[in-house]
């Protein structure tokens, strides 16, 4: 069992992306639940706000299933919980399995969460710390706080990591003014 990395409780993912070395990449993906409320699904998991939430709703475990198109290059997942909010709601026991299709998934990160407030980042890496390449990513929630039956989870983002370009090294657009125009569309 693995606690997520060492990035301070609560820190901003979207901290991440301005450094230029990741960028989200949860929007190239299919997006499936195990079960949930009647307007607290997919689109509230992903709209950017932290006051909406993915409710399950059925037995255990909840399952986020994120499917991509193509293998692809994940670094890190990024979970919001807030357990002042969510109280027996909030996970407690996360795993987090990866692979091609749902018959071959293999977990490689659990999760103990102690009353989690903010963002944990789940750093998704293979033996020699290199990030993963798959085509499926699936968060089982095992547990909840106070034996709770339903979970919440406020959102959830997938980072990438940033190529190098191959015209020729460049300085990273930092600012927010640079990096609308990081690329060619």
């Amino acid at each position: 069992m693995t606690t997520s990395n060492k990035t301070p409780p609560g820190a901003d993912p979207k901290q991440l992306e301005r450094t230029g070395t990741v960028r989200e990449i949860g929007s190239q993906a299919v997006w499936s639940l195990s079960s949930c409320k009647p307007g607290f699904g997919v689109d509230q998991l992903r709209d950017d706000n932290l006051e909406t939430y993915w409710q399950s709703d059925g037995s255990q475990p909840h399952l986020v299933n994120i499917q991509f198109r193509r293998k692809t290059t994940v670094k890190t997942l990024c979970i919001y919980a807030d357990y002042k909010s969510d109280e027996s709601y909030t996970p407690s026991k996360i795993s987090v399995r990866v692979g091609n299709n749902f018959h071959n998934l293999q977990e490689i990160r659990q999760l103990e969460l102690v009353e989690p407030s903010g963002w944990i980042h789940v750093p998704l890496t293979d033996t020699h710390k290199k990030p993963i390449r798959t085509f499926m990513i699936q968060i089982a929630v095992l547990a909840n706080h106070q034996n709770g039956r339903d979970t919440h989870m406020r959102q959830i983002k997938v980072y990438t990591p940033v190529e190098e370009s191959s015209i020729g090294k460049f300085p990273r657009c930092t600012t927010i003014d640079f990096m609308m125009y990081r690329s060619i569309r």
